[in-house]
């Protein structure tokens, strides 16, 4: 039997979004799209400093939020590699980086990807801009001796947020 369920969504960026979960949590990803992290761990880490989904925690799991770096002000000392490592909103929206319906961003994209939302053409174009990504672990791993964290802070910072292993 196939798995649904609907989800409605209001919070400051979004009033009676509502959407589909078709697929269970964390299961039938495309197999292009094989993120290092779940959006749980991303949390508990420390991204987006900190200032990330704290008006709509009622949308997902309980449990990501048990142990999330989360801030009401947006503070780079949560972040996992303690530097400032993001764009503002509005600069994704002049870039053209924010698609409808997800008005926050990739990782809002991802967290609904992740608890079962599919929308195959606008899947495609985030998982591309994800496999994109890659080009800065390829950027950390040429110029960084192993091991040092302390390369490139805020590259590995970005691979952090796009679920890529910063640790490498």
């Amino acid at each position: 039997m196939k798995f649904t369920k609907t989800i409605t969504v209001n919070d400051r960026m979004q009033k009676n979004y509502t959407y589909i979960l078709s697929e269970n949590p964390g299961e039938n990803f495309n197999p292009i799209f094989t993120p290092h992290f779940e959006p749980s761990q991303m949390l508990k880490l420390g991204i987006f400093e900190g200032k990330y989904c704290t008006d709509c925690i009622n949308e997902f799991p309980q449990s990501w939020f048990s142990n999330a770096k989360i801030s009401p002000v947006a503070d780079p000392k949560f972040n996992y590699f303690g530097v400032k490592s993001r764009q503002s909103l509005s600069v994704w929206r002049e870039k053209g980086w924010i698609y409808d319906p997800d008005p926050r961003g990739w990782f809002q994209w991802y967290c609904r990807y992740f608890i079962g939302r599919r929308l195959p053409d606008l899947d495609m174009i985030q998982i591309n801009r994800w496999k994109n990504f890659s080009r800065h672990a390829s950027q950390v791993l040429k110029n960084c001796n192993s091991g040092d964290l302390s390369c490139r802070p805020r590259q590995r910072q970005a691979l952090l947020q796009w679920s890529y292993d910063p640790f490498i």
